[in-house]
């Protein structure tokens, strides 16, 4: 029989691995190639798998929710099987708890492997391991308490799971309430871990709301990955935010010109985003120090410049498509790819590629009303632009016939940036070089 495995991809060059959110085919059932088999989600972006043969599935072998290695072999497929054909091998069935008749040596072995850690609240825990401490109610407080295996004592997923394993079926407390086990402890009967009491923060955080007039609203998987960036981000990178303005004038009355004549030989609509981004792209030529980013006591230059640019997804969180090697790209080109981009986001259709390999940001907080912000760092990058919105204000300009004042398109920019290696001096010129690009913009460039 020829069988087809079918494997996680890989998503990235820094995913290693991915959750499974919803099989769209069982076992039994035919595919064609291409197909769509299943949809998964990385800490980027959700994506279809789609199958790498024609045949009946014949073996799942992970369920939904599952957290899977890229590579691993996830389903297999028969190019032979008839449809309909019962499944070579069921799923793999969830581990089920110990029998109470099972050796009491080893329902005892899950209590030794969470001793109480450091509990200082300075470790550090992946998003993977927060995200699963979040779904199974386990507190901060708890977290810190779990022995890790992993690198300088970290927890790991494996390390989260097990504990939750052993939570679930009794043979582990929260270690604030269970001291550690003894030598004659690890020895009893199978049946002293009834005896612990398992404590869950459900139910303290429920009742600190007790008669509140409050909805309680879970947090999707995106919104609690992108507030574990957020967290992280603010951790690792000491932030510094400067500011300035522009007078975009020349710009706002340009796009006013062109527009129509732009989308009727193009097919696009010209937004002020790809001018941006070019004034981004002009600046860090002239600064490239601000395309970096840092590996322990390494500066790591980019030589490529990928700018991202943050966009709104339908359920009303951001994620960053990039525009990869924007500075081989005119206004036109990059008219089309930051079109496309937040057309597909709209859309929930980026491909796990599109967000990757970013090595500066842009966000326009102008979007949605704000003039200015203060955005956070999009690691491992070291700085990140906010344009705000722009508007119309009084302004004295120098004449040779004099001052005068005049209405003038006018917009605030902010600089975020990692002051560990971008100080003020080298990110204050580059703001004001990006300031500096919009003011030349020749209002009698042709399109």
């Amino acid at each position: 029989m020829s069988t087809i495995d079918l494997v996680m991809p890989k998503m990235g060059e820094s995913i290693m691995e991915a959750t499974i959110l919803k099989w769209h085919k069982k076992p039994g059932d035919f595919v064609k190639m291409d197909e769509t088999v299943l949809e998964i989600a990385t800490d980027k972006v959700d994506s279809e798998v789609p199958s790498t043969g024609e045949g009946v599935i014949t073996e799942i072998l992970f369920k939904e929710n599952d957290v899977v290695a890229v590579g691993k072999v996830i389903a297999r497929i028969s190019a032979d099987a008839q449809v309909g054909a019962a499944p070579a091998s069921a799923p793999s069935p969830a581990p089920t708890p110990m029998p109470a008749s099972a050796p009491a040596p080893v329902a005892a072995a899950p209590v030794a492997s969470y001793q109480t850690a450091n509990g200082g609240g300075n470790k550090f825990y992946s998003p993977l391991v927060l995200n699963i401490a979040s779904s199974e109610g386990i507190a901060m407080s708890e977290l810190e308490n779990i022995q890790g295996t992993g690198n300088e004592g970290r927890v790991t997923k494996k390390d989260i799971l097990q504990y939750v394993a052993a939570k679930k079926s009794g043979v582990v407390s929260t270690p604030a309430v269970s001291p550690a086990p003894t030598p004659e402890q690890t020895s009893a009967p199978a049946a002293a871990p009834a005896q612990v009491v398992v404590e869950s923060p459900a139910p303290a955080i429920a009742n600190s709301y007790a008669g509140s007039n409050v909805e309680i609203i879970e947090m999707d998987r995106m919104r609690k990955l992108i507030a574990d960036h957020m967290v992280k981000s603010k951790a690792t990178s000491p932030h510094v935010t400067s500011f300035t303005e522009a007078d975009v004038t020349t710009i706002v009355n340009w796009r006013n010109k062109v527009k129509n004549a732009f989308e009727k030989k193009y097919g696009e609509k010209i937004t002020f985003t790809p001018i941006f981004i070019e004034a981004i792209v002009n600046a860090i030529k002239k600064y490239p120090m601000i395309n970096c980013s840092l590996d322990g006591n390494q500066i790591i230059l980019k030589k490529d410049l990928n700018i991202g640019m943050a966009a709104a997804l339908p359920s009303g969180n951001l994620i960053v498509p990039v525009i990869k090697n924007a500075d081989t790209k005119n206004l036109y080109g990059l008219t089309k790819e930051v079109n496309a981009l937040a057309n597909n986001a709209r859309n929930n259709k980026l491909k796990p590629d599109d967000t990757q390999g970013g090595t500066f940001t842009l966000t326009n907080v102008g979007t949605f009303g704000s003039l200015m912000g203060t955005p956070i760092i999009n690691q491992p990058q070291v700085a990140i632009l906010a344009v705000g919105a722009i508007k119309k204000r009084p302004m004295v300009l120098e004449t040779p016939q004099g001052d005068v004042i005049a209405i003038r398109h006018m917009m605030y920019l902010s600089l975020s940036y990692d002051h560990r290696i971008v100080d003020g001096s080298l990110g204050a010129s580059f703001l004001t070089e990006v300031a500096n690009e919009l003011e030349r913009f020749d209002g009698s460039r042709e399109i």
